[in-house]
């Protein structure tokens, strides 16, 4: 089971390299965003500044190319556990900070913070995969791989 997900992951990760670093750019981009909007209304942030490129580009590049092309409640889904993963590793590991008394712990209570940060994160992966591929498409003219 596990080889047949490595050459199924093999397959989706064999795209054009272009693809790639729009993957990245836009990601990043994305994630600069994210975390100074997190700051400013002071929610969260990351710890250090570099830890956006290695959630939003190393983590999630890869992982958002293996799920595009998957319906979205499927990517959704996939979406949902490993970003449970990474914010619970965050925030156990303390590389990311959540402010206290935030406007999430108002809403959802401190206990449901990251679940909460999963939840919503999650839709990185469709929409992400639905952006990168208007933006492929609109430079390329042509359908992502």
């Amino acid at each position: 089971m596990i080889n047949e997900f490595i050459a199924y992951a093999k397959r989706k990760l064999d795209v054009d390299k272009r693809l790639i670093f729009l993957y990245c750019i836009i990601y990043f981009i994305w994630g600069m965003g994210m975390d100074q909007f997190g700051q400013l209304v002071q929610i969260a942030k990351f710890t250090f500044w570099w830890q956006i490129i290695t959630c939003y580009i190393v983590y999630m590049v890869p992982i958002s190319l293996i799920l595009r092309g998957l319906p979205f409640h499927q990517q959704y889904a996939y979406g949902l556990v490993t970003m449970g993963f990474l914010e619970f590793g965050g925030y156990a590991m303390r590389t990311s900070y959540a402010y206290p008394d935030n406007i999430l712990d108002h809403l959802f209570s401190p206990q449901n913070f990251s679940l909460g940060m999963a939840l919503f994160f999650a839709l990185y992966y469709p929409a992400g995969n639905w952006l990168v591929g208007k933006v492929y498409h609109l430079s390329y003219k042509k359908e992502a791989p």
